[in-house]
């Protein structure tokens, strides 16, 4: 198990160490955890429209129901789904009890307006699918992660600088890419969000 020491930088440190650690007290994790998943847990919230207050009490939320529901995680790769369903599920809460408590006027017609919520979701997809492909690319060896990402890049770069940038051969870029594709689709992350 890996300890992290008070300041340490827990930035390199992977999912499962953090989540090790952070199961047996060590602060640092906790608060790695948080800073690691935080942009997530707003990008989420921020889908909902709640006001800065209601915003506030979802991330409050979601990082107590973390600390209580950590150890029922049995991969931690699938932490950042977790997070996502979470904060979705108490935003959602969060709307559906102020729809249970606004006055209604009806004399306005725009209060029985209803709110697009397809919008919504496919933003939650597509963050989903964005994070299970970073947890993924985070679990191939940093040569395979490497040539993904200089492969995606936009504009595209040709497989002579590829091959000049990683030190392999032009010829095998294709098939190592075949490779590194095959490893990422086997990924936990990516084998969840297909399930």
């Amino acid at each position: 198990m890996t300890e992290f020491s008070r300041g340490e930088d827990c930035s390199q440190a992977t999912l499962p160490e953090l989540v090790s650690a952070a199961l047996s007290g060590d602060r640092g994790a906790w608060n790695s955890l948080v800073d690691r998943f935080a942009p997530l847990v707003r990008a989420v919230i921020s889908r909902f429209r709640l006001t800065i207050a209601d915003a506030d009490d979802v991330s409050q939320n979601v990082w107590l129901s973390l600390v209580e529901h950590l150890k029922d995680i049995r991969d931690p790769r699938a932490l950042p789904g977790w997070i996502v369903t979470t904060t979705k599920n108490e935003a959602l809460r969060v709307l559906s009890a102020q729809r249970r408590t606004q006055p209604v006027d009806p004399q306005a017609d725009n209060h029985f307006e209803r709110v697009d919520h397809t919008d919504v979701a496919e933003n939650i997809l597509r963050l989903e699918r964005r994070q299970a492909v970073r947890s993924g690319l985070a679990d191939l060896v940093p040569k395979q992660r490497d040539l993904l990402l200089l492969i995606l890049q936009d504009p595209e770069i040709s497989y002579l600088k590829i091959s000049k940038e990683l030190g392999i051969p032009t010829g095998s870029i294709g098939p190592t890419r075949a490779r590194s594709l095959e490893r990422l689709q086997a990924t936990t992350a990516i084998r969840a969000l297909a399930s």
